[in-house]
C-alpha cells in the first residue's frame, strides 16, 4: 500500500490515485472550447456519477454534455481542502492529474475547478474524467462516460440488421468476422471454433494508428461444447465527445495458441450518406469550426453537411452550424484561415469566396429557420453587389476586389444568391431585379457556349474566353436558373436548366460518370477536388424540380460508382468517382454531395 503524508499524518492512498506532486503539467486541450473555461459558462450541469465523500467533504463531478466538458467541486470542507480533475486517454490505465486544482480559501467551505474537455477531437483522442479531492485523505469519483453511446451504448445487444464491411480473417480454420447493423453498431463473431477460443473488438479513434483504451472490447469466449461466439455491440462514434470517424476491427484467438488474427479496420455507419458524413466530420476542427487549410472549401463542406441533414432529416450534426457561424464571422489576418485577410461577416477581397458563405447561410436559414443566417446572407449579398459593374462588359460581378476578371463562378453564385434572397424575403423586389439582371447578363456574355457548356469566364474584350469547362460552373448555372425560375415562374428558365443538365450528362460524363477535366491525369488541385460535388448539389435541385427519372438515374449512377469503386474500408471517398483518385476531406465533401443527391428526400 502506498501512503501520503497529509497534515503530518500517514493516510492510506487509494490504489488508483497518484501522489499530488508526481503529475506533469498537462497540455491544454481544445474541443468546442478550450480547457479552463469557467463553469458559469456551462450550457448545462449534470451529475452522471455518484459523489465521493471524504471525511465528511463532498467531492462532486459536474458534466455538461452540451459543452463536452466537466468540472469538479468540493463542499462542506475546510481551509486548504482541495479538488481537481484527472483525465485519462487510455481508458483509465494512466491519467493526467491535478487538472484545475483549487483549494478552499480561508473562511470558505467549498470551491470548484475550471472546466476541462472530455475529449480531444483534433487529436482524435477520447478521454475519461473524474473528480478527486484531498481532505485529510485523497479519493476520487468514478470515471464518467466509460461507455460510448451513439445509436446505442457499448455493451448493448440486439443488432438491427447485419452487414460485413470488410472481409473476414481466418486463424487455424476459425473464421473471425466484423459485423455492423443498420444503426452503425458493431460486433465481432468467431465461427468454426472450439471451447476456449476468444473473440473481441478493437476500437480506434485515429483510423487504426493506435487504440488506447479500445483494446479487447467485449472479449467473449466460446463456451464448452459450442463452436461460435459473438461480442456485444459497440459504437464507433461518440457524439457527446464530438468524436467522429471511429474505426473498429474484429479479432480472435484460438485456444491452442497465443497468436491472434484481426480483420481490417472499418468505420461502421448506418447508410451511405451517414458513412460519408461521419468520415468528413473526422477532419472537422471543433475549436476553430472549419476544415483546415481551405476557407471557401469549408463553406462548401458545411453547406454539404446541411444538405445532408435537410435531405435525411438527421439532426445529430445540427450543432456545427451555429459553431461555424459564430466562430468565423469575425476578422482574421491573412493566412490564419489559409488565404486572404477576412474583414468580418465572411467578406474578403475574393468575391467568390465571400459568395460561397452567402450560399451556406441561405441553407442554414432553410435548415434551422433562424433569421440571423438570412440576415448574414443579406449582408454578404450587399457586399457582393458593390462589385456589380456595368462600365465593363455591360454588367456582371468582378471576381476580385482588384477587378481583374469576370467569370462564371462569381456570377453563377451571384444569381443563385440574389434569387434565393428574393424567395425568402417577403415583399422583395430589389433582389429579384438584381437576380434577373445577373441572369440576363450571364446568358448574354456568351459564357454558355453553343454546346450548352459553361466556360470559365470572359476576355478583356467581353467574349467567351474558351477556358476550361469546370463542373461547378455548369452546376451553378443550373442552380441560378432554377432559383430564378422559382422566383418568376418563367418556364424558359427551367428549360435552360434542363439543357445545361443534359449537356453535362452527355459531354462531361464519359462512361456515364461525372468527370473533371483534371481527373484522368490526377492533377486536380485542392479547389478542383470539390467541384463535382457542387455540380451534384444543383443537379439534385434539377431532379427534384422536374421529377425527371433520367436525372435520378444519373444521380444514382454517380453514388453507386463512388460507393463501389472509390471508397476504402474507412469510408474515405476519392476524387475520381470511377475509381483510383486521391482522398482527403475535400474529395470527401464532394462525394458526399453526390451521395446526398441520390438519396430520397426525407
Amino acid at each position: 500500500m502506498r501512503i501520503l503524508l497529509v497534515f503530518g499524518l500517514l493516510l492510506p492512498l487509494p490504489v488508483d490515485a497518484q501522489p499530488l506532486d508526481s503529475q506533469p503539467l498537462a497540455a491544454q486541450v481544445c474541443s468546442v472550447s478550450c480547457d479552463m473555461l469557467d463553469p458559469s459558462q456551462a450550457q448545462e450541469e449534470t451529475f452522471p456519477v455518484p459523489e465521493k465523500v471524504i471525511n465528511g467533504r463532498r467531492v462532486v463531478l459536474h458534466v455538461s454534455d452540451k459543452d463536452a466538458m466537466a468540472w469538479g467541486s468540493i463542499d462542506n470542507g475546510s481551509t486548504n481542502d482541495a479538488v481537481w480533475l484527472d483525465r485519462s486517454w487510455d481508458g483509465g490505465a494512466t491519467w493526467d492529474g491535478l487538472l484545475g486544482k483549487a483549494s478552499i480559501p480561508s473562511g470558505w467551505t467549498g470551491t470548484r475547478t475550471l472546466m476541462y474537455n472530455l475529449a480531444d477531437p483534433a487529436g482524435h483522442r477520447r478521454g475519461l474524467i473524474r473528480a478527486c479531492g484531498d481532505a485529510a485523505g485523497v479519493d476520487c469519483t468514478a470515471w464518467v462516460h466509460t461507455a460510448v453511446c451513439a445509436a446505442a451504448c457499448d455493451g448493448s445487444s440486439g443488432p438491427s440488421g447485419d452487414t460485413q464491411p470488410v472481409q473476414s480473417t481466418t486463424l487455424s480454420n476459425r473464421r473471425i468476422s466484423l459485423h455492423v447493423d443498420n444503426r452503425g453498431m458493431a460486433w465481432g463473431a468467431l465461427e468454426n471454433g472450439t471451447g476456449g477460443d476468444e473473440v473481441w473488438l478493437d476500437r480506434s479513434w485515429n483510423e487504426g494508428a493506435s487504440w488506447p483504451g479500445g483494446s479487447s472490447l467485449g472479449r467473449t469466449s466460446v463456451t464448452a461444447g459450442a463452436s461460435a461466439a459473438t461480442t456485444r455491440l459497440y459504437a464507433a462514434a461518440d457524439p457527446i465527445s464530438k468524436l467522429y470517424g471511429g474505426a473498429v476491427r474484429a479479432c480472435g484467438r484460438a485456444v491452442e495458441g497465443q497468436n491472434g488474427s484481426c480483420t481490417a479496420w472499418a468505420r461502421p455507419a448506418s447508410d451511405r450518406t451517414g458513412a460519408a458524413a461521419d468520415a468528413l466530420m473526422y477532419s472537422y476542427q471543433p475549436h476553430t469550426a472549419w476544415w483546415l487549410s481551405s476557407w471557401w472549401n469549408s463553406a462548401v463542406a458545411v453547406t454539404t453537411l446541411m444538405d445532408y441533414q435537410q435531405r435525411t432529416r438527421r439532426t445529430d450534426l445540427r450543432w456545427i452550424v451555429n459553431e461555424v457561424f459564430e466562430k468565423n464571422k469575425g476578422v482574421f489576418p491573412a493566412g490564419e484561415k489559409s488565404g486572404d485577410a477576412l474583414e468580418g461577416n465572411f467578406t474578403s477581397r475574393a468575391i467568390d469566396d465571400t459568395e460561397w458563405w452567402g450560399i451556406a447561410w441561405i441553407e442554414a436559414y432553410d435548415l434551422t429557420g433562424d433569421r440571423k443566417y438570412l440576415d448574414m446572407a443579406v449582408t454578404i449579398a450587399n457586399y457582393v453587389q458593390g462589385y456589380w459593374d456595368t462600365s465593363t462588359c455591360g454588367g456582371g460581378v468582378w471576381w476580385d476586389r482588384e477587378r481583374t476578371y469576370k467569370n462564371a463562378v462569381t456570377n453563377g453564385l451571384y444569381i443563385r444568391l440574389a434569387a434565393a434572397l428574393h424567395n425568402r424575403l417577403a415583399g422583395d423586389t430589389v433582389w429579384l431585379q438584381r437576380a434577373t439582371a445577373g441572369w440576363n447578363w450571364f446568358v448574354g456574355s456568351g459564357m454558355i457556349n453553343s454546346s450548352n457548356l459553361v466556360n470559365d469566364g470572359v476576355t478583356g474584350a467581353c467574349t467567351n474566353n474558351g477556358q476550361t469547362v469546370w463542373t461547378y460552373n455548369q452546376g451553378l448555372a443550373i442552380g441560378g436558373a432554377l432559383e430564378l425560375w422559382r422566383a418568376t415562374g418563367d418556364s424558359s428558365l427551367l428549360a435552360r436548366a434542363r439543357q445545361l443538365g443534359d449537356a453535362a450528362m452527355s459531354s462531361l460524363s464519359p462512361g456515364g460518370i461525372l468527370t473533371e477535366s483534371c481527373d484522368p491525369a490526377g492533377t486536380c488541385d485542392d479547389n478542383q477536388k470539390q467541384f463535382k460535388g457542387i455540380f451534384m448539389r444543383y443537379f439534385m435541385d434539377l431532379a427534384d424540380a422536374t421529377g425527371d427519372a433520367s436525372y435520378r438515374t444519373y444521380a444514382q449512377r454517380q453514388a453507386d460508382s463512388i460507393w463501389q469503386n472509390d471508397r476504402d474500408s474507412l469510408n474515405r471517398l476519392g476524387q475520381r468517382w470511377a475509381g483510383g483518385g486521391a482522398r482527403d476531406w475535400r474529395s470527401q465533401a464532394s462525394a458526399l454531395g453526390a451521395l446526398v443527391a441520390a438519396a430520397p428526400a426525407g
